[in-house]
């Protein structure tokens, strides 16, 4: 693999660090990518679905999940990990994304790993073939195409180093802080880099130095390469050996920083936990030395850097070796930004037509389409354009619940409300709110319970007993009328549909092998309307290929109730406007049908 990242490279980013995270979300917009760079977050603790981040002007949600199995799982293509972890449980985190597979790359900012750990992370990794950048590192980036975390530090900074395109160096440091310089001094000095790592300052780091330039070594964008090592180590040694067989042929800028260490009595431990020389060696003196016996440019101090760069970059480009780099056209992200209140992912009423789920509202109104209401709620609910028999079979659920004659609560309720001079839509509410756990809520429940009982492999007759332990009748069965032999004819139907056009309907089944238990107690425990509606939902939306988890929570948000919504609110407007057409009076409810029980108040 010769180039680390690309354009569409995306990341799942472990940790929801919302700072760093919106920095490479600027850097994205600011390089013109058509998607972001971050895929999905794991968000371990959080509750919600997503967070909202800017693109630019705009926002755009991310999703979260709880792990990264979830997480890799829902952005398979997704092949970069961040991980952000704590110390504690950044080796755990990337041993399970390792076990996981599909991740090209890994990086690591923890700092401080057990070093035992570490080396175990970075073998498992090398064994899989999987490039860890880290512990210990601020990551790294492909200028133009994909930047990590808070490499580069500010867009400002980031585009007066050039990094919002590619150059033609290739950098590798230890440091975070000076690949943040060297970038800048790079950028002045010559054209910018085209790729870029900070491998980390721990002792053992996944990927080293030259692992790192034999890559860069393939690149065709690269056209010589800069290593800043430091004191401590010997991993610059793998390059001077890299040199002298022949294994790396382009030119090299180094140096190790750390010559001061020479002055001090006794050794001295810098900044990271690897900067620190246990023999001769690992003198930043003796790396220096070796470096340039090879041929590789080494400066006298890192002060001469800048010369240095400058020199060889003007001598490849006279060379034409180097090109010229023609500026790309940059977004410029709004100093002020502010966030939206309101969030819609159904509709969009932006341009010349509304649209429902990306479609035009008329590509489904009018006949010519071949499109009815199943269609409508499919998308508007769903996001998900439905096959024929499924849009079939919601159409036939609404027409099925759409009345049950004017004594029922909620038809009564919208009746009286209107003959005391209400509107449609005030007599329409008065009946929608009696619609619960005892008028249309057995729908939900008939779902959720044989649902429940069907998924833990409980036998008819254990589900009834684990029913009465509950203290619950059983949802779905029973009818006031209706029996085995008097069915129901709307029932029959929904069943012969689904037997004709359902893929397939294992709840249903389990559901009728229950309805023989309950009929042979008695003939009116039969499965009825509301339980068939139920429990063939279920058994429409797993033939559709939703997981078992996304059933679960439309069930448990009331999806099921809202098709007897939808349905009633029908008939529920029919007797409202069969009482205005009456000009029926306002009711008084007859004396005689009220038992009265007063009995004179007690004075306390």
């Amino acid at each position: 693999m010769s180039q680390l990242f690309t354009r569409d490279t995306q990341a799942i980013f472990w940790n929801n660090n919302t700072t760093a995270i919106q920095r490479m979300l600027d850097y994205d917009y600011t390089i013109k990518r058509t998607k972001p760079s971050v895929a999905g977050i794991v968000a371990p603790t959080s509750n919600s679905k997503f967070d909202k981040f800017f693109y630019g002007p705009d926002e755009i949600m991310i999703p979260l999940y709880k792990n990264t199995a979830e997480a890799k799982a829902a952005q398979p293509q997704a092949d970069a990990l961040l991980n952000f972890a704590s110390f504690r449980t950044a080796y755990d985190v990337t041993m399970e994304a390792l076990e996981l597979g599909g991740f090209t790359s890994i990086m690591v900012t923890a700092e401080g790993i057990p070093e035992r750990l570490a080396r175990k992370m970075n073998a498992t990794a090398r064994a899989k073939n999987v490039t860890v950048i880290g512990p210990a590192t601020v990551g790294a980036i492909a200028p133009g195409a994909f930047k990590i975390a808070n490499i580069g530090g500010t867009i400002e900074n980031i585009v007066q180093s050039k990094l919002h395109r590619a150059g033609s160096c290739g950098l590798v440091t230890r440091s975070g802080g000076l690949f943040n310089e060297l970038s800048n001094i790079i950028a002045i000095n010559a054209d910018g880099i085209a790729e870029g790592v900070a491998i980390g300052g721990d002792r053992f780091v996944g990927s080293v130095f030259i692992d790192n330039l034999l890559r860069m070594q393939e690149n065709p964008e690269v056209k010589y390469m800069l290593l800043l090592g430091e004191v401590g180590g010997t991993e610059e040694y793998k390059v001077i050996e890299a040199v002298k067989d022949g294994r790396i042929t382009k030119p090299i800028i180094a140096w190790c920083i750390g010559t001061i260490a020479k002055y001090y009595d006794s050794g001295v431990q810098f900044g990271h936990a690897g900067a620190s020389a246990n023999g001769d060696m690992e003198t930043a003196e003796a790396k220096n030395r070796a470096m340039k016996e090879v041929g590789i440019h080494v400066p006298a101090s890192f002060n001469d850097l800048p010369e240095i760069i400058s020199a060889l970059y003007h001598e490849l480009h006279a060379e034409g070796i180097v090109k010229d780099i023609t500026e790309p056209a940059m977004n410029t992200c709004p100093k002020v930004r502010k966030s939206k209140e309101f969030i819609c992912t159904i509709s969009d009423d932006r341009g010349d037509e509304a649209t429902y789920a990306g479609f035009p509202i008329s590509s489904l109104a009018t006949p010519d389409t071949g499109k009815g209401i199943g269609d409508v709620v499919s998308l508007l609910w769903f996001k998900k354009q439905y096959p024929k028999w499924a849009t079939d079979f919601i159409e036939t659920v609404i027409k099925t619940v759409a009345d049950h004659g004017p004594a029922v609560s909620g038809a009564h309720n919208a009746k009286v409300t209107a003959r005391a001079g209400k509107s449609v839509v005030e007599s329409l509410v008065t009946g929608l709110l009696t619609i619960g756990p005892r008028f249309g809520g057995a729908i939900d429940d008939a779902a959720k319970y044989f649902k429940y009982a069907n998924d833990n492999g409980m036998n008819p007759a254990e589900f009834l007993n684990h029913m009465k332990k509950e203290g619950i009748p059983i949802p779905g069965i029973g009818h006031r009328i209706k029996s085995l032999k008097n069915p129901d004819l709307r029932v029959e139907g929904l069943k012969k549909y689904a037997a004709k056009c359902f893929p397939a309907t294992p709840l249903l089944d389990y559901a009728l092998t229950v309805e023989q238990l309950t009929t042979s107690k008695k003939e009116n425990l039969i499965l009825n309307v509301d339980g068939t509606i139920g429990i063939l939902m279920v058994d429409m939306w797993r033939a559709l290929g939703y997981t078992e988890e996304e059933i679960n929570e439309f069930i448990s948000s009331g999806t099921l109730n809202a098709f007897f919504i939808v349905g009633r609110s029908i008939g529920f407007i029919g007797h409202v406007l069969d009482e205005k057409r009456l000009a029926m009076p306002m009711y008084r409810h007859p004396m005689d049908d009220i038992l009265y029980d007063v009995q004179v108040a007690e004075k306390i």
